[in-house]
């Protein structure tokens, strides 16, 4: 069954077909309120960490080089549950990946998206 998985900025104002949203940022998005986000999970486990997130800096260059680290670390054991989980709700229903990125194109969330859809 495939997955339905779609990204969203947390500046962006939730709607219901969103279904499930999940922040995967680290760091709460600036001047966003937990009502405002409607969120029903942060997963900050599955974002980058912090040191990949900061070689990163969104420099478009480097997206290839981004996606294939932090594919090694998604792979790492300790993400399987949460992946696991993440992958059930989307085979079940929409799932959002919210993120607080300027760069739609080239950020975590995009990436947790490609992640998931080639497994």
């Amino acid at each position: 069954m495939p997955i339905q998985v779609s990204i969203k900025r947390a500046y962006d104002p939730a709607e219901p077909s969103d279904g499930y949203r999940v922040l995967v940022d680290r760091v709460w998005p600036r001047g966003v309120t937990r009502d405002a986000l409607q969120i029903a999970e942060w997963a900050r486990d599955l974002a980058p960490s912090t040191a990949l997130r900061k070689w990163f800096g969104h420099v478009p260059e480097r997206w290839d080089e981004f996606q294939a680290r932090y594919a090694e670390e998604l792979a790492d054991p300790s993400h399987a549950e949460a992946l696991a989980a993440l992958t059930r709700r989307a085979t079940n229903g929409p799932v959002t990946l919210v993120y607080s990125a300027r760069d739609r194109d080239h950020n975590q969330a995009r990436a947790l998206a490609n992640f998931l859809s080639r497994r």
